[in-house]
């Protein structure tokens, strides 16, 4: 077989990516495949065998559509592109999530969605109930709560609340954390499963889950209305008020729904009740409504059946895998509390070890303390001794300086009497001396009073003899040959002698007077020195008696 020919047998194909919840995939299709057989494919590849739940949608001109199971891909209006893209979303809701969601991986998606459908705002959620389905969240995402591990700001990242709610409230993101924190923290010991499932458990009682709406008119005239399908029936909405219908179709209470164009009819299964008929914007529109009450009420109608035997397999697969599953858990949590209570019981050891490691710590710091304390006394012992023995040397050598300085003040005592005894022998010496100056300046007084009348009589004595001489030889003159001189040594050779007599006796009294004189100078000036010895003397004696009152 040529190349050319297997080129030719090999089947054409196209790529489509499909977006679930929290994933993304690429197949390659052939061109010859159904809806049902790219679902199917994608079915395997999620390991989901609730099928009936789930579908393919596409956006096509601004409209949501679900892919046809029964017409080929390529056939049906599908968005131009390379790849196509389809979301696999839950397309029907059951009545009672926990007794028809079986599988853990259907109930993990329905769980996605949900909350992705609560947080857009496209399902209305009062804010306490907000904060209890995200406590929910954190619990499927983090498992049980631990204060060591997660700590303030682990929800940062993590998109929890409607943004309806958070601009209701003015609270801060930590006030948020703090407040779903606490209803996390209440969920310790539930698994993943089971908190997905209480989370669905809570949103399906809200009025706006599993309700899928399109905008209609009662009559021509265009009264804006809104139709909701979901599991229990159509509901008739006015167009401001999604919670509360203003009018119920059940399930078990419609005969038959047609479309004709754009008008949509609604038959009750009583044939006398009254026929409803309603009109939308476009004939797309009625074909969506159709396909979904179609499929809504066969589930319905499937609910209150027997189950078939595949479903009947499936609730005991997965009733043995809840059992098994909550055999582990059971396992698991007493295997976590063992070792829950191991670790706390380690805590404990640890702890005790810790304190007895304290205690001992303390206990040889207590002994270090008292040995440094012993040490610090003996030290302090031996100090006081050395001081002891200083205070004695002290005190001895305080009171050698107590007698010395009672033999100093003795002697200073004794030197101040004799200091004043020698003052006043000064003084004594003193008035004597000047006594003694006064009579001998009386006495050279005299002697100089004397000196002159003696002198005066010298000089009249001289005068009288010169007077006797002239008297005597007048004519001395006429004989040259005799001197007067000679005259006065001849014929007066006894007043010379009186004379000279006289002249050695006031060369002696002269002489007497200097001696006298010069006497008293040396006295003066033995006096003076005197004076000046006492008063140094005197200048020392102070100065040791001030030195010996510092002493003191």
């Amino acid at each position: 077989m040529s190349i050319r020919g297997l080129k030719k047998k090999q089947p054409k194909t196209f790529k489509v990516k499909i977006i679930t919840v929290d994933a993304e995939m690429e197949f390659s299709c052939e061109v010859k495949w159904k809806g049902k057989d790219l679902f199917d494919l994608v079915c395997r590849a999620l390991g989901l065998r609730e099928t009936w739940f789930f579908g393919l949608q596409y956006t096509i001109k601004g409209m949501c559509t679900w892919l046809k199971m029964d017409k080929k891909v390529l056939d049906q209006e599908i968005p131009k592109e390379d790849p196509i893209s389809f979301h696999f979303l839950a397309k029907f809701y059951p009545e009672k999530v926990e007794e028809e969601l079986l599988q853990e991986i259907t109930q993990h998606l329905f769980f996605l969605q949900v909350k992705k459908q609560i947080l857009d705002e496209e399902i209305y959620c009062s804010p306490e109930a907000t904060v209890l389905l995200a406590s929910y969240a954190v619990q499927a995402k983090y498992g049980d709560y631990d204060p060591n591990f997660h700590e303030p700001g682990f929800l940062a990242h993590d998109e929890l609340l409607p943004k309806r709610v958070l601009r209701q409230y003015q609270l801060t993101a930590e006030m948020w954390e703090e407040k779903i924190t606490a209803w996390y923290a209440e969920h310790r010991g539930i698994a993943r499963d089971e908190a997905e499932m209480n989370y669905l458990k809570i949103a399906q009682d809200l009025e706006m889950y599993g309700v899928n709406y399109f905008p209609i008119a009662q009559n021509k005239n265009h009264t804006d209305l809104l139709l909701g399908v979901d599991a229990k029936g159509i509901h008739i909405y006015s167009i401001n008020n999604r919670f509360s219908p203003n009018k119920s179709f059940e399930w078990s209470a419609i005969r038959n729904i047609s479309y004709s164009e754009k008008e949509l009819t609604i038959k009750p299964l009583d044939k006398k009740a009254e026929v409803f008929k309603f009109f939308s914007s476009q004939l797309k529109v009625n074909k969506l409504i159709l396909q979904l009450c179609i499929g809504n009420h066969d589930l319905f109608m499937r609910r209150r059946k027997v189950d078939s035997i595949e479903i009947q397999q499936m609730k005991a697969q997965a009733r043995e895998e809840k059992a098994r599953k909550k055999m582990e858990n059971q396992r698991l949590a007493r295997e976590k509390q063992l070792r829950e209570e191991a670790e706390r019981a380690k805590e404990e050891l640890e702890r005790r070890l810790f304190q007895l490691e304290d205690e001992a710590r303390q206990a040889n710091e207590a002994l270090l303390r008292s040995q440094e304390a012993a040490e610090l006394l003996a030290e302090k012992a031996q100090i006081a001794e050395e001081e002891a023995k200083l205070l004695a040397q002290n005190a001895a050598e305080a009171e050698q300086e107590r007698q010395r300085l009672e033999i100093t003040a003795l002697k200073t005592k004794e030197e101040k009497r004799l200091m004043e005894q020698k003052m006043r022998e000064a003084e004594l010496i003193a008035v004597k001396l000047v006594k003694e100056s006064d009579r001998r300046a009386k006495e050279a007084e005299h002697l100089k009073q004397d000196l002159h009348e003696a002198r005066e009589a010298e000089r009249k004595a001289k005068q009288k003899l010169l007077d006797i001489t002239r008297l005597n030889y007048p004519h001395m003159v006429k004989y040259p040959q005799y001197s007067p001189t000679d005259i006065r040594d001849a014929n007066f050779d006894k007043g010379s002698i009186k004379l000279d007599l006289k002249d050695i006796d006031l060369k002696r009294l002269s002489f007497e007077i200097e001696r006298e004189r010069l006497d008293y100078l040396e006295k003066s000036r033995k006096f003076e020195d005197r004076l000046k010895q006492l008063k140094s003397e005197i200048h020392a004696l102070k100065l040791e008696e001030k030195q010996s009152g510092l002493h003191s």
